[in-house]
């Protein structure tokens, strides 16, 4: 009887005495096995009902086995009752000895209805605990994929645990297996491990607690200042708001770069891409946006802060370590959260962290605050779902994506929103970022990104090695919603600046070929270089609004064609220097009113022609 069972051992108080099987013991029908009727009665009534339900499934030869392997708990159920009895009758004050009779411990007994029954709901697979603890057993492993057999009742990206410790998550849902990415190296994972459902799909701490903090992929603290204490979770992939809850968009987010603020204008809750080749300068607009935050965040009007998050995906750690720094030395990381998924970490890591870093701004915008969310960058992104996808088998498309590999962009972009009045008025503003390979635009990954977002930002290399920077082309580059956000006052003296600056480009591109040009083409090349100069900017030193009007405007109206293109910046910065110095009201005047009144312009054109004659005598 113990040799034919693969399971745990059984208690000695079950085994029958020998000559207990007088013929050999036929799993598959058990014909000719002879009870010996001299047997305690617990033993009779295990065997009985073990031989009756065999019978009744005589197709079933694992039957026996089961039923013996899970005897082990009920005979454990029963001792322990067994004891609770002795226990109970041994209190003199309670019972009264002489009326009945006492069981003492080493004899205490269960009735035989009691183990019946138990063994009954053992057989039958009728388990508490069978919902949430249901295991399964690893078929394979490699390449950051298990295939697991078992779990029938997986969720699809439920998490799962690994003996070893390491977790993953349910991708393929297939019959009689389970595709399993891990969030861990594999190296950790044996064939043949047993892997445990939690029953949760993948979640992550959310709050004011993370600000001023990093975190990974799963929400756990990197930057080793302790534990985040927040009181709130949140799933990593949550449903984007639908069409009612939504608002137009109409609060402008300044990034305090020049020619972003006013050509190409962002407006809180819409997705703005910022795209081109590498080192083209991406990561440093969209980190001088998060920096420009400074002057309203380390206010009190709520209604004017603005929290940032940066997912980084697949970058280098020191690059990395290197903007967390920066964020240190400009005060930005009191209002800021990271996000890290480096290009080390798995595959499953870097395609979950921009769903953390969502779900984590998401908070803010939920309970009516505004938050700005950079991901940088999703073509890494792509490209790690791509490998698991692949190792996952699923058939690929174009490029070798899978099919479904613009709505993991359509899904992750739609949750950034400005929500109307009932819910908060709360925002979330997107700023992906996608790297393109030798300025090819028409690329999958980058065809796909400008579709679903509400306008992108071309940033050239041919344009960043000519010392224009930030390098943006501002041809290929559009705001579809933004400038409905846009402050009044920039639109008056910026509303012509993208033309302008198209047509220079278009006709500096031909007066290469020829000298004889006439006045009116020596105008638009002589405006276009300064105005082209004037719209340069260092990296990190994000300009307020009221300070980019007056600029713009002596720009666009012609009062710089007398200046040296060489002395623009010069210009600048001296003529900063005075409007903060000697006209502080002027640009106290137009960030109140926030539009240029006709005194306030003849104010201000006065004030720009006085500095110039004093700046060029």
């Amino acid at each position: 009887l113990v040799s034919t069972a693969s399971g745990p051992p059984l208690p000695h108080s079950l085994f029958p005495p020998l000559g207990f099987f007088q013929k050999r013991l036929d799993l598959h029908s058990f014909k000719g096995t002879f009870i010996n009727p001299n047997l305690p009665s617990t033993q009779l009534h295990l065997l009985q009902l073990i031989l009756l339900r065999s019978r009744q499934c005589p197709r079933s030869p694992n039957m026996f086995r089961n039923a013996l392997r899970q005897s082990t708990r009920a005979v454990g159920a029963v001792s322990a009752a067994g004891r609770v009895a002795a226990v109970r009758n041994a209190a003199p004050a309670v019972y009264n000895a002489t009326s009945m009779q006492t069981r003492s411990y080493a004899d205490a007994k269960a009735s035989p209805t009691e183990v019946s029954s138990i063994l009954e709901q053992r057989i039958r697979g009728v388990q508490e605990e069978a919902g949430l603890a249901e295991t399964g057993r690893v078929l394979s492993v490699g390449d950051g994929i298990a295939r697991v057999h078992g779990m029938a009742n997986v969720q699809a990206e439920e998490l799962v645990e690994f003996a070893s410790g390491v977790k993953g998550m349910c991708m393929n849902l297939e019959a009689g297996q389970v595709g399993v990415v891990l969030f861990g190296s594999d190296r950790l994972v044996k064939e043949g491990e047993t892997v445990k459902r939690t029953g949760q799909i993948v979640d992550v701490p959310v709050g004011p607690e993370l600000l001023g903090r990093v975190i990974d992929a799963l929400g756990n603290p990197i930057d080793g200042k302790g534990p985040l204490n927040a009181k709130e979770k949140r799933r990593a992939q949550l449903k984007a708001p639908g069409i009612l809850p939504r608002k137009s968009v109409n609060q402008p987010v300044q990034t305090g770069l020049k020619s972003i603020d006013a050509m190409v204008p962002i407006g809180r809750g819409q997705r703005e891409l910022i795209i081109g080749d590498r080192q083209t300068g991406k990561t440093a607009v969209a980190l001088d946006a998060i920096l420009n935050q400074k002057r309203w965040n380390s206010g009190n009007d709520e209604t004017k802060k603005l929290y940032c998050v940066y997912v980084a995906v697949g970058q280098k750690r020191s690059t990395v370590a290197q903007l967390v720094k920066t964020l240190e030395e400009n005060d930005a990381m009191k209002y800021s959260i990271v996000v890290a998924a480096t290009a080390s970490e798995a595959a499953p890591l870097q395609y979950i962290a921009p769903f953390t870093g969502a779900s984590v701004a998401e908070w803010f915008r939920d309970n009516g605050k505004h938050s700005l969310i950079v991901y940088d960058d999703l073509s890494k992104q792509a490209v790690a779902y791509r490998q698991m996808s692949l190792l996952l088998r699923r058939p690929p498309g174009r490029e070798a994506y899978p099919g479904d590999v613009f709505y993991l962009h359509s899904r992750l972009l739609e949750r950034a929103a400005k929500m109307n009045d009932k819910l908060g008025g709360g925002s979330m503003t997107a700023l992906p970022v996608i790297e393109t390979q030798g300025g090819d635009v028409s690329a999958y990954i980058p065809t796909n990104v400008i579709s679903i977002t509400d306008g992108q930002i071309f940033l050239e290399a041919e344009l960043f090695y000519k010392g224009v920077r930030p390098a943006i082309n501002v041809g290929l580059s559009v705001s579809r919603v933004g400038s409905a956000a846009q402050l009044k006052a920039m639109k008056q003296v910026a509303g012509s600046l993208k033309l302008f600056l198209a047509q220079y480009r278009e006709v500096a591109a031909f007066a290469q070929f020829g000298s004889d040009l006439d006045a009116s083409t020596k105008q638009t090349l002589n405006r276009g270089e300064r105005l082209t100069e004037l719209l340069k900017q260092k990296q990190y030193s994000p300009m307020a609004v009221n300070e980019m009007v007056p600029l713009i405007y002596a720009g666009v109206n012609g009062h710089l064609d007398s200046v040296p293109v060489a002395k623009i910046l010069q210009w600048e910065a001296d003529f900063l220097g005075h409007l903060r110095t000697n006209e502080a009201d002027l640009i106290a005047t137009i960030d109140k009113e926030g539009a240029l009144s006709k005194d306030l312009e003849a104010r201000l054109k006065d004030v720009i022609t006085t500095f110039t004659k004093s700046f060029l005598g």
